[in-house]
C-alpha cells in the first residue's frame, strides 16, 4: 500500500511541476486525483487580460465531477448555476440528477478586482468521477476590458500543445487498479 501511494504522490508532484511553466493560462494545482474521491480544486490564475485587471472567474464543470460546493472569496460574490447532471450519480442511497454546473466569482468593485501583475486562486470542492480519464475544467476569466476563455480542449488525448486558450486539466486516476488492489 505504501509503495500505492508513493507513486500516487510523484506522479501527482510530476503533473504539478509540469504545470507551474504553464502559469501564463489558468491551472489546476493539483493536476492529479484518484478516481471516485473528495478533490480539492485550487484553479490558479497568472495574469488578466491584456493588463487589465481579472474582475470575475467562472467556471463551468466537467460532465462527472459532482457535489461541487466552492469557497467563498473575501471581497467577491459568488454564484452558483443550477440545473440538470449529464451524468446523474448516487451518494449515501440517495440519486442526484441535478447539481451545480457553474461557479463564478465576481469582484465587489475595481476594489476588490485582481490586479494583471498578481495571481490569485479561486478553489471548489467535489467528487471525481468513478471512471479514469481527463476532465478539463472551462474557466472564462473577464476582465475590466475583455475576457480571456480558457476553454479549449484538445480533440484526443491530453497534449494542450498549439492550444491557444487551454482549459484546465484534471487527470482522474485509477489507483486501484495500478496496485492491482481492490476490494
Amino acid at each position: 500500500m505504501h509503495i500505492l501511494q508513493n507513486s500516487f504522490l510523484l506522479l501527482v508532484s510530476t503533473l504539478a511541476l509540469v504545470a507551474i511553466p504553464a502559469q501564463a493560462h489558468v491551472v489546476l494545482q493539483d493536476g492529479a486525483a484518484a478516481a471516485n474521491s473528495s478533490y480539492r480544486a485550487t484553479l490558479r490564475v497568472g495574469h488578466g487580460c491584456d493588463g487589465e485587471p481579472t474582475t470575475s472567474m467562472r467556471v463551468i464543470l466537467p460532465a462527472g465531477f459532482h457535489g461541487a460546493q466552492p469557497m467563498p472569496k473575501p471581497g467577491w460574490t459568488l454564484r452558483t448555476v443550477i440545473g440538470p447532471l449529464a451524468v446523474p450519480y448516487e451518494s449515501h442511497g440517495k440519486k442526484y440528477t441535478e447539481g451545480v454546473l457553474e461557479i463564478s466569482w465576481t469582484a465587489n468593485g475595481v476594489d476588490n478586482a485582481l490586479p494583471s501583475d498578481f495571481y490569485d486562486e479561486f478553489v471548489l470542492r467535489g467528487t471525481t468521477p468513478a471512471k479514469p480519464g481527463p476532465l478539463w475544467f472551462k474557466v472564462v476569466q473577464a476582465c475590466a476590458k475583455g475576457s480571456n476563455d480558457w476553454v479549449e480542449v484538445p480533440a484526443n488525448g491530453t497534449s494542450t500543445k498549439g492550444l491557444k486558450m487551454p482549459a484546465a486539466l484534471l487527470e482522474v486516476l485509477d489507483v486501484q487498479a495500478a496496485s492491482g488492489h481492490a476490494h
